[in-house]
């Protein structure tokens, strides 16, 4: 399985963090963290593909980490994980900007299929580990690349930059967020490394005929575009 999503846990219990951790790291990079002020912290500056939150946290709730969030832009999905089981709790929680609400306790197969539905809602995951980008179909699980059938030898970054692109088709995503994304926020290397590898991806998928896929906005950032056709489906 391709550990190309990356999810943030906010839970200040360490023994179920590690248990949903050991249960989720198969399936997606995992990073926990047991604050309130934390999650958001994290959440606002790294990418991430789906943030699992308590509600009763330290520094600050999770009712307000993600009315917050939502304040600020970030419009990354939210499951709640929480003891509190009143309806009033769950609207409480989807009126702020929740996705989705599982109760404590929990099988951990139902967390599995609630964090599946909200990222094949968000075009991250799908059932055959692919994502198809207008001509481009991007293998998941062997890291695998083709238009029209015709394979695309990438390199390990340049898979990674074009995965997240694809994951956010149609969105401009900045330089910055890239690096955060690919090589992550704690990485000794420049940024200028974005430029390098999205112009090696660019000539490699121009080869192929896709000369316009991967649109940079000067100033601002790049943009995987599709046509309108595969926007509305």
């Amino acid at each position: 399985m391709s550990k190309a999503i990356k999810i943030l846990l906010i839970e200040d219990d360490v023994n179920l963090a590690d248990n949903v951790v050991g249960f989720l790291q198969d399936f997606a990079d995992i990073n926990a963290v047991t604050d309130g002020l934390d999650g958001e912290f994290e959440a606002q500056e790294a990418p991430y593909d789906l943030i699992i939150s308590d509600l009763m946290l330290p520094g600050e709730t999770g009712l307000e980490l993600i009315k917050n969030l939502r304040a600020n832009d970030v419009e990354t999905p939210v499951l709640i994980l929480t003891a509190k089981t009143s309806l009033d709790d769950k609207i409480e929680g989807f009126n702020v900007g929740a996705d989705d609400y599982l109760t404590k306790p929990f099988h951990r197969e139902e967390l599995l299929v609630r964090v599946k539905a909200l990222l094949r809602r968000s075009g991250v995951y799908s059932e055959d580990n692919t994502l198809a980008v207008g001509d481009v179909m991007i293998n998941l699980e062997n890291r695998g690349v083709q238009v029209h059938g015709q394979p695309v030898k990438l390199v390990g970054k340049e898979f990674d930059i074009l995965t997240y692109l694809a994951q956010n088709k149609n969105i401009i995503v900045t330089r910055d967020q890239i690096f955060d994304r690919v090589w992550g926020i704690d990485s000794d290397t420049t940024i200028n490394v974005v430029n390098i590898y999205l112009n090696n991806l660019r000539r490699k998928l121009e080869a192929v005929g896709q000369n316009n896929l991967i649109k940079t906005l000067r100033n601002i950032g790049f943009i995987l575009e599709v046509e309108d056709a595969e926007r509305n489906q």
